[in-house]
């Protein structure tokens, strides 16, 4: 399913965001470094099972350039005040034909014990800021399920179906690549 919400393309931007903060009560949102991703593997394997931690850091780090935060990053949500990572979405910032710059967000997951429809709030409102601090017109957003806790956090937010998304898994022999076709199903 692709999820998209229009917006207004902002006159002012900055694309200082690697470590920003989002000041929701008990959640703060930034954006990892590289030497930081192991710390989120156990939340991103909610989201793609196959994946081996291996894996995760070599395709994370270089997600996780800080110099590239204006195109390319992971935000996470820390819950204060030990910052304790329980929420996060890999983003890029690219070119629609018919939206123009948009945010796309992937990979989606919130956990936590006490309450996890405050950490799935705190991401989908630092979604929506990261899209206007980019100067997108658009956010979409790749949900693995209607019925999941991040498509109910998105709907509840605006956000829409658009179109729909197929998948077709390719199988070439390719070593060490984790089976994606398991995660998505």
């Amino acid at each position: 399913m692709i999820c998209i919400k229009a917006g207004k393309i902002g006159t002012e931007h900055t694309f200082n965001v690697s470590r920003t903060m989002c000041a929701m009560s008990g959640f703060a949102c930034q954006n990892l470094r590289p030497d930081e991703v192991h710390t989120v593997y156990p939340l991103v394997r909610e989201v793609v099972p196959t994946l081996d931690l291996k894996t995760w850091t070599r395709i994370a780090r270089r997600i996780a350039n800080p110099k590239r935060a204006d195109q390319a990053g992971i935000r996470a949500v820390l819950r204060q005040p030990r910052q304790l990572p329980c929420g996060l979405f890999l983003y890029r910032r690219e070119h629609d034909l018919a939206h123009g710059p948009i945010l796309i967000a992937e990979h989606m997951v919130a956990m936590d014990v006490l309450d996890p429809e405050a950490v799935m709030s705190t991401l989908v409102a630092e979604l929506e800021a990261l899209a206007e601090r980019l100067g997108c017109a658009a956010i979409r957003t790749m949900v693995l399920g209607k019925t999941s806790l991040a498509a109910s956090g998105l709907y509840a937010a605006g956000h829409r179906p658009e179109g729909a998304t197929l998948w077709k898994s390719l199988d070439h022999g390719g070593e060490g690549r984790p089976n994606q076709a398991d995660a998505v199903r």
